[in-house]
Parts: C-alpha cells; sequence; structure tokens
C-alpha cells in the first residue's frame, strides 16, 4: 500500500513538473517570439530609412582652361597594372597634353618604379583609395573617387573608365578624335527583359520603370562626371539594397529558386552594372547618351552547380591576341 502511494506521489510530483516546464517553456516561446517580431520591425524601419542630403548641393569644379581638352583615363585596379607596357606603347604615341591619367588601386599601394613599368603611371594612385569588392557599392565608390579626382583639373573632358585587364585596340590618336568629336556619353544602359535584380524596397526613390541594367565601363563627357560625382540620392539607396548575395540557398533552382528568393526578400544585386546607368536615366539624360560601351566584351554562359544560368566575360589568353584576331574583333564592334 505505501509502495502504491509512493508511486501516486510521484506520478502526480512527474506531471506537475512536467506542466511546469511546459509552462515556463510556453513562455519563453512567447517571449523569444515577441523579441523577434521587435528585431525584424527594427531591421525592416531601419532599411525602410534612407537619410538623404539636399540633392541641390553640387559640388563645384573649375571649367575654365587653356589648350587642349583632354581624355582622364581612370584605371580601377586591385593592385599593379600587368598589361603596362602595352599602354605605356599607347601613351607614348600621344600628346601628353591631350590626356591625364588616374589610377584607383588597394589602400596602400603606390605606383612607382618598383611596382610599375612605366612611368606614366608613376604617383598616379588617387590618395583616398578605399578597399573594393566585388558586387558592393564600394564598387561605384572607387569609380566615384576617379572621378571626382579627374574633375578637378579643368582640361578633363571626356572620362573613361578601365579595368586592369583592359587593352586598347587602336592608337591614341584615333581614340582621342572619336571620343572628341562627339558630345555624348557611351554608357551601354537597357531594360533588362528578364529583371530579378530589382528590390522593391527601392521604391518610391528609384521606382521599378527607371531600373536600368548595363556594362561597368563607361565614358563620360564632363557633364554627366559632375552628375555621378554630385550625386546624393541614388547612391544611399544602392548602398542599402543593390548587393551581392554571399549566400545564395536557392542558387541553380531556376524561375522556382528566383522566386524563393523573391518571397524572402533576398536579391542578388551587382551594383556597377545598374547605377550609372539608373542615375543618368532618373536625371533625364539618357537622351544624351550612346547607348553602348566602347569596351569589348565577349560572354560566355556559365553553368555550375551553385551559379547556374549566368554570365562571365571570357579572359583573352595571348593565343587569342594575334592580328587576325583583333582584326576580327575591330569588324564586329
Amino acid at each position: 500500500m505505501s509502495s502504491s502511494m509512493t508511486k501516486k506521489k510521484r506520478s502526480s510530483s512527474s506531471c506537475l513538473s512536467g506542466r511546469r516546464l511546459f509552462s515556463v517553456g510556453s513562455k519563453l516561446a512567447i517571449w523569444l517570439s515577441a523579441i523577434l517580431c521587435f528585431v525584424a520591425l527594427v531591421r525592416l524601419h531601419s532599411e525602410s530609412t534612407i537619410v538623404i542630403t539636399d540633392f541641390h548641393k553640387f559640388r563645384t569644379f573649375n571649367h575654365h582652361f587653356q589648350g587642349s581638352p583632354k581624355v582622364a583615363f581612370l584605371f580601377l585596379t586591385r593592385g599593379a597594372l600587368p598589361l603596362d607596357f602595352l599602354w605605356h606603347t599607347f601613351f607614348q604615341n600621344g600628346d601628353v597634353a591631350n590626356f591625364s591619367i588616374y589610377i584607383h588601386s588597394r589602400p596602400g599601394f603606390v605606383f612607382n618604379e618598383k611596382t610599375t613599368r612605366s612611368a606614366f603611371f608613376h604617383h598616379r594612385q588617387v590618395r583616398n583609395s578605399i578597399q573594393v569588392t566585388w558586387g558592393e557599392p564600394t564598387m561605384i565608390e572607387a569609380e566615384r573617387l576617379l572621378l571626382e579626382a579627374a574633375l578637378e583639373e579643368p582640361a578633363n573632358q571626356r572620362f573613361v573608365l578601365l579595368s586592369d585587364s583592359c587593352v586598347p585596340l587602336y592608337n591614341f590618336r584615333y581614340i582621342y578624335n572619336y571620343l572628341m568629336s562627339s558630345p555624348r556619353s557611351f554608357v551601354d544602359s537597357f531594360l533588362d527583359a528578364k529583371e530579378v535584380r530589382y528590390n522593391p524596397k527601392m521604391s518610391p526613390i528609384i521606382p521599378k520603370h527607371k531600373w536600368r541594367k548595363g556594362s561597368q565601363w563607361i565614358t563620360l563627357t564632363r557633364e554627366h562626371a559632375e552628375v555621378v560625382v554630385n550625386d546624393n540620392i541614388i547612391l544611399p539607396v544602392f548602398k542599402k539594397f543593390c548587393r551581392r548575395l554571399r549566400w545564395r540557398p536557392f542558387a541553380g533552382l531556376g524561375k522556382a529558386g528566383e522566386l524563393f528568393s523573391r518571397l524572402l526578400g533576398l536579391y542578388n544585386c551587382i551594383p556597377d552594372e545598374h547605377y550609372m546607368q539608373t542615375l543618368l536615366l532618373m536625371r533625364d539624360l539618357e537622351v544624351e547618351l550612346e547607348r553602348r560601351s566602347l569596351t569589348y566584351s565577349l560572354w560566355n554562359q556559365f553553368v555550375g552547380k551553385e551559379d547556374r544560368n549566368s554570365w562571365h566575360p571570357i579572359t583573352f589568353q595571348y593565343a587569342d591576341a594575334g592580328p587576325q584576331q583583333i582584326k576580327e574583333i575591330k569588324a564586329s564592334y
């Protein structure tokens, strides 16, 4: 009998303990849910709040100069210029009064006798360079730093953005005359029919119908370069809502993966392929553009486990750079 009573007490005690644990667990779950909801609301509010300064506070640049107008060659590099010897020949055949050179490289990297074979690049790096990551807004910030530095020289009237893997296909005189003969900027810009990068949170500052895409490699007139440097509305939106996804959980699922990503608010956005194009359209300047790039690129579709249906530029090897290949490129572009 005592054994039975003991079992009942233990059973009763066990039930009470279970109820208490369930009660405590329920309260913790409720508190945790409340905290998560609060964090989500704060994050949503912070993401939807963009601090914008006065759009009309433009920085003014000196426009008065004597002599010939210049072309500013703006090199966006990771370190040294591996093809500096080709550019040396290019600039050597030009008039130094007709061009300027500016380089954005990683912070602390100096172009001198030890790091480049061409004296044309000595100490041409911008002093306020930043660390750049592909697919991040730092790429367009570096481009703006190059433009800002080049705008300090009043004679610079055309601004050509180049990478460390670009090479000239024509001589200096041909390129100089070609650029100066046109009053327009050369910016590849189009409305992508398969658009999946636009984040609705960009609206109303950037409406979807004004979202554009194009090549990063552009050539700007001085007027358009100043518009880019003085932008303080579109850039903050890009910094918040246009970034490359480092983790893409639905990569490889095609349209279904894109749909799942959108439902979760995930957008794989590459800023340097949209910023200049969208900004110039927002400023009603698209009519002043030649909507094409002057930089030849050959793109090849890459199909991989983690990144299906994406396109990547082909790297030309030495065997691809013979006279016949270059002649074919010139004829097709």
